[in-house]
């Protein structure tokens, strides 16, 4: 997978629109273990890398309330 394929992910803009859809969750799911999105996320900026990761735990925060 390249940093591309990571960046303009489908189902990462479908846990950005709706944390609570069956393709997000499954989009969270997979980036836990995904050596593609580790080496996205690596690749990356610190400070984008931080700002990301807010990102995704803020979605993950309306995703269970």
């Amino acid at each position: 997978m390249t940093t591309k394929s990571c960046a303009m992910c489908s189902f990462r803009q479908r846990y950005e629109n709706n944390p609570k859809s069956l393709l997000g969750r499954a989009w969270r799911w997979h980036i836990g273990w995904c050596p593609g999105w580790k080496s996205y996320m690596a690749g990356l900026p610190q400070r984008e890398r931080n700002a990301l990761t807010e990102q995704i735990l803020e979605l993950d925060h309306m995703r269970k309330v």
